[in-house]
């Protein structure tokens, strides 16, 4: 059966492709009779225009590309949640890329994106590269950050206050008379877990007196088991501490295993704060204290943010910063 064309619906109708081609995409005023006259042709016809035709005419795909790191974490499943929810809104999909952590997969994949001519990029990426400037600098869609402020573009990231959240969790810990303090952070190429929440944690000991100790900074790659690895190195020092700060929920998870199944407990000999707020931080044995991430809400403003830019609208701030929370729980006490 031969497919119904712009040409056949202009036959039928009476009018030319072009006026047809106006009424699909609303792109120039058409008379309400030449207006019926196409509708009724296509209810009729039952026809549905091609996507890619469409995108031709509008220069847009109606797709959005979304670059993350590892979707197996409970983290980036939330985002992209936030993300999708909102983009199915504004009748856009999502083209979705998982890096699993490599820089030069994030890369290669930006250049697909690109290529794919999506309409904008939302991502968050393991850090921020040459590689990954010499992007931005090229691509001249619209494009927002999540938890990745690139500095030298004006970018809109969408975030918490990560080094406040350090030194909220930090000082958490001293308030319970915690003096000996570790924390497992990220690599120094991420700017948040890696840098911000690790100068809020020396900031808190710094405020309170509490000797900042070299050896009680160990780092993770956001795995439950790299926390359990940080844990045993700890617990091997001459004066092992007391707390650890872990900057995600997974590593303060391995932590917690890892104290277990060496003969201690938590919290009564060691009090664990992760970092999210993930499902399992509230359903583990014990239950996680944790700094709490609107995570859900931060893919929501990042597909809003990428949504208006799309539009042409403007935008206030290039900063989008949400509240945080610290979430206390059974795996912080008092120390005596």
């Amino acid at each position: 059966m031969k497919k119904t064309t712009i040409k056949d619906i202009a036959k039928l109708a009476g009018v030319s492709k072009a006026t047809v081609s106006r009424v699909l995409n609303g792109s120039k005023y058409v008379s309400p009779e030449a207006y019926n006259r196409v509708m009724k042709v296509i209810e009729k016809t039952g026809y549905k225009p091609s996507s890619i035709a469409r995108s031709l005419v509008n220069k847009k795909t109606k797709v959005i590309g979304v670059l993350i790191t590892d979707i197996s974490n409970p983290f980036y499943s939330e985002l992209v949640k936030g993300i999708v929810e909102v983009a199915n809104v504004y009748d856009y999909n999502i083209l979705l890329c998982n890096s699993f952590n490599e820089f030069k997969k994030e890369v290669e994949f930006l250049e697909i994106l690109s290529n794919k001519e999506v309409d904008g990029i939302i991502f968050m990426t393991k850090g921020v590269t040459d590689e990954h400037r010499n992007f931005l600098r090229s691509f001249k869609k619209p494009v927002v950050t999540v938890n990745r402020k690139v500095k030298e573009f004006k970018i809109p990231n969408v975030d918490i206050d990560n080094f406040k959240a350090g030194y909220d969790a930090t000082e958490h810990l001293i308030k319970l008379n915690h003096k000996r303090i570790a924390i497992i952070r990220a690599a120094e190429t991420d700017e948040t877990a890696g840098v911000e929440r690790f100068e809020g944690y020396k900031k808190a000991l710094d405020d309170y007196k509490v000797p900042f100790d070299n050896r009680l900074v160990m780092e993770g790659d956001f795995k439950a088991k790299s926390g359990y690895k940080a844990m045993e190195k700890f617990l091997r020092l001459e004066n092992p501490p007391t707390a650890v700060f872990c900057v995600n929920d997974e590593m303060a998870c391995g932590v917690i295993k890892c104290v277990v199944e060496n003969g201690l407990n938590v919290p009564e000999d060691v009090s664990v704060v992760g970092f999210d707020d993930i499902p399992l931080a509230s359903l583990f044995i014990p239950s996680l204290t944790t700094i709490k991430q609107p995570i859900y809400d931060m893919g929501a403003v990042a597909m809003r943010l990428v949504y208006k830019l799309i539009k042409g609208e403007k935008i206030d701030k290039e900063d989008y910063i949400l509240p945080h929370k610290l979430v206390i729980r059974q795996s912080t006490k008092k120390r005596n």
